[in-house]
């Protein structure tokens, strides 16, 4: 008895030695902290850990557009760990979005703990691993305290695929010595470069909109924790020293002082380890508490203290000579990250009751004691709604639809001032006494103010003008009977169905106009409204018709496949309409599918290619070549009837822009975005142009030189802010839509811009000016002084034909970082509609 005893207590203790031997980073990888590490050898070192260690737990919350895992690491004591769906709920349960309490779980803190959402800031997840190591080593006695009380949740690399783009690119162009000197090729990164996922997406701006996979399924899981800490590891241009709390201004006014006070606490902390070892740091510099899209401030208004760090790397590869003649190392970025974010737990699980308190109090708080002005939204029944609802979902704010009529006064986003209205069966209503009540506000409340012009990103998103849907803010609590859902249309379709009706009123207007096309079924669309019967066809309202497709088999099932994703399709009997609009008249043209090249490459700015590829590849799911700058003069352009050129430096040759030029008179459409105007502005033998005259162009240049006279006798420090007065960061602003031409139709009466670029332009004299800025314009968010009044008559988006072709001008980019839904009817009417 003794004897077995004694073997099994020599066997626990064998076992227990085995998980107390955890390899450190540089143990378990070849040349770690001197060359990346491949994605895989991240995968396997986190592997290794969950297999030594009883402290932590792996998650796969999803994958990549490109295949590869997406994980979370739940780092914490064995008991914790064997709880952690009572620690979830109790955590959710204190503010409202659970029902399930456990009262044998005390309180325990969540740290979340997110690595290089840049790919190419690879430091951050190279960090990770020793994070976590530091953290599970057992011979590490502040950590073992530190996770008494708390769950760390560690995502060691949010963007895989630019992880991997950039560290392939990196070992294929390394050689075995480190090259310091700043013309070595190993700091001159290639287009696209790694910061961005598959499709080119910023995702540190994707965090509310969700665009992306990666931000969809990684932003489930955070939903279903909300953690009262969130850290978000970068980094930046390498010669920056690094960067940690407190953050810089503008902080929006809906932070509350906890959130402060912590990130100053977090500063003291990490600013003492920094001075220790004698490196350089700054603080409430540059990255402000604003847009709310990004991994600090979107946890800040789910009741986190979310804070960025910093890290000087960007272009870095693995050394590089910084202008102050010291080498800035591999070795050296990690040990940054490391001090500042494992200082960052231990800070955290000392304030373990103050940050819980404070979380739950600005959860539930607010849910009362508003932080805006407005306690309920009204956005009317619209097709585009849809969408919003997908939004909403997906960031667990709640929603509800009218379910009787009532009158209402409420601010209308559209015309900035108080209104009555009609409240009717089916509007959306949301209301802001809900437990995601900071950040409903935050993306439908009409103004953000800004207590600091020097924003680092766009200063308004109003929902509703991103959508296209007419939109109220209430003052009151809204007393009215609702309902969860929309009964849905039930389809009743005729045996001999003549023709088949689909608004044109939506993205998902595009997608079935998209697998039409690929279908090789014929489609037509309405220049005007057209009345057959009870139902009215609006302007853009596509019909597929026997008439037109005679040899296909089964028609009614064929279409009707296609069709069914849009709920609200119709079906006609005959070609004679009420007003004289009949269906084979004028009113509606045939569609020419586009067979559709996009210019990619050198030149071509990497996030606003994404954007357009990513439309044409997930959104509306349509075939699209990508050509490369550099094989331009390989481009049979006469096997494409559309070029897309997103915003970019185009280098073209005269003998190339010849080649575009005639192109477009045999019929041929640009759609030319941003900077991509430059090679046709002022050209001969178009209408764009910088100033409207001669006496326009004299003017303009002689303001700037009485501008310059007049600086020179200024301060320099304040040039910065002089500066911002000719800027506009991201601001919302009124368009006058010409809404008799196709590229308008399904817009509104109105099309709200979202303008990130001072470019202007006048009216072009020889085409349609589909959308301008009018005089006295209505605008959200913020304008630099001079050009607000520069903008009054200048256009947005233009079309001038050239003999049988045709040119779209777009000044500003309605598909901007995929979540402006009205800009991507817009984008649609232009690829689709303007044959």
């Amino acid at each position: 008895m003794k004897k077995t005893l004694f073997f099994l207590l020599l066997f626990f203790l064998v076992i227990i030695t085995a998980k107390a031997q955890l390899k450190t980073p540089s143990e378990f990888i070849p040349d770690y902290g001197k060359q990346i590490s491949y994605y895989y050898q991240v995968e396997s070192y986190f592997k290794f850990l969950t297999e030594e260690s009883n402290s932590i737990k792996k998650q796969n919350y999803g994958k990549t557009s490109e295949g590869r895992d997406l994980m979370v690491y739940y780092i914490s004591t064995p008991e914790n760990l064997a709880n952690l769906d009572l620690i979830r709920n109790n955590n959710l349960a204190a503010i409202g979005l659970s029902d399930k309490v456990s009262k044998t779980i005390g309180d325990k803190l969540i740290v979340w703990l997110s690595f290089s959402v840049h790919g190419n800031e690879y430091a951050g997840t190279e960090s990770a691993m020793t994070v976590a190591y530091q953290l599970l080593n057992p011979n590490n006695p502040e950590s073992k305290k530190w996770l008494e009380n708390t769950i760390v949740i560690l995502d060691p690399c949010i963007n895989p695929d630019g992880y991997s783009r950039y560290g392939n690119w990196l070992r294929e162009i390394s050689g075995k010595k480190t090259h310091p000197e700043l013309s070595d090729r190993e700091h001159m990164e290639i287009w696209p470069g790694g910061r961005f996922n598959h499709y080119l997406f910023d995702l540190n701006r994707d965090w509310a909109w969700q665009t992306q996979i990666e931000s969809e399924q990684r932003l489930a899981l955070y939903n279903e924790w909300l953690p009262q800490v969130h850290v978000d590891v970068h980094e930046m241009g390498y010669n920056s020293p690094y960067f940690f709390p407190p953050s810089a201004e503008p902080w929006h006014e809906f932070i509350d002082k906890y959130q402060k006070d912590f990130q100053n606490v977090v500063g003291e902390k990490i600013s003492n380890k920094f001075d220790q070892e004698n490196w350089l740091y700054n603080t409430r510099e540059t990255y402000d508490m604003f847009y709310p899209s990004y991994g600090d401030t979107y946890p800040t208004y789910n009741g986190a203290v979310g804070m960025t760090f910093e890290q000087g790397g960007i272009g870095a590869g693995r050394a590089v000579l910084l202008e102050n003649g010291s080498v800035l190392t591999m070795q050296d970025r990690i040990n940054h990250h490391v001090k500042s974010v494992l200082t960052t737990v231990g800070a955290a699980a000392s304030e373990l009751d103050h940050l819980i308190q404070g979380f739950r109090k600005y959860m539930t708080n607010s849910r009362k004691n508003i932080k805006g002005k407005y306690n309920t939204y009204v956005l009317k029944n619209n097709a585009k709604l849809e969408q919003l609802t997908v939004l909403l979902k997906k960031n667990k704010i709640e929603f509800a639809y009218a379910d009787a009529n009532q009158k209402a006064i409420g601010f209308n986003y559209q015309t900035q001032n108080d209104k009555s209205f009609a409240i009717d069966i089916n509007d959306l209503i949301i209301k802001v006494d809900q437990p995601k009540a900071v950040l409903t506000q935050m993306l439908f409340e009409p103004y953000n103010k800004l207590n600091d012009s020097l924003s680092y990103d766009i200063t308004a998103w109003n929902l509703p003008l991103a959508y296209g849907v007419e939109g109220y803010a209430l003052k009151n609590n809204l007393n009215i009977k609702t309902k969860a859902i929309i009964e849905p249309i039930e389809h009743n379709t005729p045996q001999n169905v003549y023709a088949f009706y689909v608004p044109w009123n939506n993205r998902i207007s595009a997608q079935v106009l998209s697998s039409l096309h690929q279908n090789n079924i014929k489609v037509r669309a309405a220049r005007e409204k057209a009345i057959f019967g009870k139902l009215t066809v609006e302007a853009g309202g596509l019909i597929v018709s026997k008439a037109d497709n005679p040899k296909i088999v089964d028609f009614e099932k064929t279409v009707i496949d296609i069709i069914k994703i849009k709920n609200d399709y119709n079906f006609i009997n005959t070609a004679y309409t009420v007003n004289g609009k009949d269906l084979g008249g004028e009113n509606f043209f045939l569609l020419k599918a586009p067979k559709i090249a996009l210019l990619s490459g050198k030149g071509v700015s990497s996030t606003e290619f994404g954007a357009v590829w990513y439309y044409l590849d997930s959104v509306i799911g349509y075939p699209v070549s990508v050509i490369e700058t550099t094989n331009f003069d390989l481009l049979n352009l006469n096997g494409y009837n559309t070029l897309i050129l997103a915003d970019g430096s185009y280098d073209f040759s005269k003998e190339q822009q010849r080649r575009i030029d005639d192109w477009i008179n045999n019929g041929g459409k640009v759609i030319a975005m941003n900077n991509a105007l430059n090679l046709f502005a002022d050209k001969e033998g178009y209408s764009l142009s910088l100033y409207d005259s001669d006496e326009d162009k004299k003017a303009s240049e002689k303001e700037v030189k009485d501008k310059e006279s007049k600086d020179r006798f200024l301060d320099y420090k304040g040039s910065e802010r002089r500066a911002i007065s000719a800027t506009v960061t991201g601001a919302i602003i009124e368009n006058v839509l010409d809404t008799t031409y196709p590229m308008s139709f399904g817009l509104g009466d109105k099309y709200f811009s979202l303008k990130t670029d001072y470019k202007q332009y006048p009216l072009v004299k020889n085409g349609v000016n589909v959308a301008y800025i009018p005089v006295d314009y209505k605008s959200y968010g913020f304008i630099g002084n001079n050009l607000k009044k520069k903008l009054n008559k200048t256009v947005s988006f233009a079309v001038e034909s050239k003999e049988n072709g045709k040119l779209i001008y777009m000044i500003d980019n309605p598909l901007f970082r995929g979540f402006w839904e009205n800009g991507n009817l817009l984008f649609s009417n232009a690829l689709f509609l303007v044959n």
